[in-house]
């Protein structure tokens, strides 16, 4: 999801079609490729998992609100624009809300490029008078956004663009290695120091997009709450080791291969504690599956938020009403085992927390009832089909 959500609209600044490969049938990407077409490109799916976008019939530089508003991911438009119209018009970004989650960083670079910007009745308007060009930029804090953002924006700058303190999570690596393929120049991605050297144009071609290390870990987080023994396949082992990490602390046997993880749990879980850090720290996406564990381990475990503030307001209360004993204080989440949850009626208010909802759901003792499902389905393909194929006793009801 997080690499195909940045990679989607980087296709805009092809002069060809793109063929994208391993794209997750989500309503995230289902929302992106909408925004392209209403921007006027073509998009064909040749099948569940493959698009083709041709972008060249695309000739706005404005994103509409109704749209885009439904998904923060739409603010990738800002920097895909900006290096091909060297102006963009942008709805302030939706998606999940659990906290505020500035973009002041993407505006930094922006500006380092040579552009201005203003915000007016909730839409962003970023442009150059003339060329953008590269600079060297320094980002406050780790941020994966402005850091692909950035990138975006100064693949078809003048000159050298260098990003320092920037993010490295595996899907930044992917965006430029796919922009790279489409012509780009850019070194240093998946290290706190970006170079990108600006060229003239970019061209489209054929590009599989890398294993989702956030849905694989939730796989690995639901066996390691409830038990069994499941092999996970297609994934970048490498890419979960911040996560396999912890759950091997918590009792879970981890057996890595080449393309694929196998994981053993049975017995009591063990007490940890963690602290969610910028890739390869541990994952603040990981946060709420990893505390269904907590609050099923033998003892007191602590998990403490470092990215965003007020995630744990999504899921706690909820987890509580299942039997969950949790308290919070400032940034941390001390969780008091419980041998046993039960079920409840519960609501998702956010993508990973309803991701947690549904294990804590499979742990308990009787029937739980996720509601808001839909903020699960922006990042988890056929989560249902999944689970049911590994004995979990789960289905989907519309109301």
């Amino acid at each position: 999801k997080n690499a195909a959500v940045a990679i989607i609209p980087a296709t805009i600044l092809a002069d060809s079609p793109c063929r994208l490969e391993n794209l997750p049938d989500i309503s995230d990407v289902k929302t992106l490729t909408y925004i392209l077409e209403d921007m006027g490109a073509k998009v064909d799916y040749l099948d569940r998992h493959t698009v083709e976008i041709d972008p060249r019939p695309v000739e706005t530089d404005t994103v509409s609100a109704d749209i885009a508003r439904r998904i923060r991911a739409s603010y990738y438009f800002l920097g895909a624009l900006l290096g091909r119209y060297h102006k963009a018009v942008v709805p302030m970004p939706g998606g999940c809300n659990f906290g505020i989650r500035p973009i002041d960083q993407h505006l930094k670079g922006f500006a380092a490029l040579g552009c201005d910007y203003s915000l007016d009745n909730g839409m962003i308007a970023v442009s150059s008078p003339g060329d953008l060009h590269g600079s060297s930029i320094y980002l406050d804090v780790v941020t994966v956004g402005a850091t692909m953002n950035i990138m975006l924006a100064a693949v078809k700058a003048r000159g050298l663009t260098v990003i320092e303190n920037a993010a490295r999570e595996p899907h930044i690596v992917d965006l430029a290695n796919f922009l790279n393929t489409m012509g780009a120049r850019i070194s240093g991605a998946g290290t706190d120091t970006v170079k990108i050297r600006g060229v003239n144009s970019l061209r489209g071609g054929t590009y599989a997009i890398i294993p989702d290390q956030i849905e694989a870990g939730t796989y690995l987080a639901a066996v390691t709450a409830v038990g069994g023994n499941v092999l996970v396949q297609n994934v970048i082992p490498k890419h979960l080791e911040c996560i396999t990490g912890k759950l091997q602390d918590m009792g879970a046997k981890v057996i890595p291969f080449d393309d694929s993880i196998r994981i053993i749990r049975s017995g009591r879980l063990r007490s940890s504690t963690a602290k969610t850090r910028p890739y390869p720290g541990f994952p603040t996406d990981m946060q709420a599956q990893v505390c269904v564990c907590m609050a099923l381990a033998n003892g007191t475990s602590r998990m403490t938020e470092s990215v965003y503030e007020t995630r744990f307001f999504g899921y706690c209360s909820e987890l509580e009403s299942m039997g969950a004993r949790i308290s919070i204080e400032s940034k941390t989440a001390t969780v008091v085992g419980v041998e046993q949850l039960h079920g409840a009626t519960v609501s998702a208010h956010d993508l990973r927390a309803g991701a947690a909802l549904v294990i804590a759901g499979l742990a308990a003792r009787g029937t739980t009832r996720v509601q808001n499902i839909h903020f699960v389905e922006r990042g988890y393909e056929d989560l249902i089909g999944k689970l049911t194929a590994l004995g979990a006793d789960i289905k989907r009801i519309e109301e």
